[in-house]
Order: C-alpha cells, then sequence, then structure tokens
C-alpha cells in the first residue's frame, strides 16, 4: 500500500477453506506510524473487499485484531465489518495469551470504496 509512491503498510488476504467445497478470505493490515490515524487503513480496507468481491465469488470477508486495538476496530467497523464476537486466549505475543476480536462482511452489506 503506497501513496505518492511512498509505502505506507501493507494488506494481505488468505483463502480459509469453510468446506471441501465453499471458502471465505481473511484480511489482514498493519499501517506505519506515520500513516495511522489518517483513514489510510479503512480507504485501504473498503478498496481490499471491493477487489475481493469483484474478482471472487465468496460472500464473507472477515478480519481478526487484537482486543485491545481500538483504532483498527474503528477503522474495520468505518469500512463496513459488523463485530461478531471475542476469540478467547486465541494468539500469544508479548509473554501472554490474548484475546482477539472477529469481524466479518457479506457481499450484500459491501459499499462501493468510493463510498
Amino acid at each position: 500500500m503506497a501513496r505518492d509512491g511512498e509505502a505506507l503498510g501493507f494488506v494481505a488476504w488468505r483463502k480459509v477453506a469453510a468446506t471441501r467445497n465453499s471458502y471465505y478470505w481473511n484480511i489482514g493490515i498493519a499501517l506505519l506510524s506515520k500513516a495511522r490515524g489518517k483513514g489510510v487503513g479503512t480507504r485501504a480496507q473498503r478498496l481490499l473487499v471491493e477487489y475481493l468481491f469483484a474478482h471472487t465469488q465468496v460472500v464473507r470477508i472477515e478480519a481478526d485484531t487484537d482486543v485491545d486495538n481500538i483504532a483498527e476496530q474503528r477503522a474495520l467497523e468505518k469500512a463496513g465489518f459488523t463485530r461478531e464476537g471475542v476469540l478467547r486466549s486465541v494468539v500469544f505475543r508479548d509473554g501472554r495469551w490474548r484475546d482477539g476480536v472477529r469481524y466479518s462482511i457479506l457481499r450484500d452489506e459491501a459499499a462501493p470504496a468510493g463510498r
């Protein structure tokens, strides 16, 4: 992800097999500190959602974040995601188990990224 040729962070996505015949996407984002708090993350997530729905047949995209990452939770909600719940002790970081929050957006909920 870049603006005017300057890197601001990155986005990633991975396919999650729900069954043998169906899958959905899980997306993630990491921003450099200079890009935070400027709407870059929200915009990037909206564009990625738009791209994945336009180029694949999935009906669900999900994202996870740390329960303490309020800024990312706010960005996901601004991008149209719905909070689904807390995943207890889902990741081990900095010497302890931490909770995560799962968000999702469905195809019929997604607005074009320009909005």
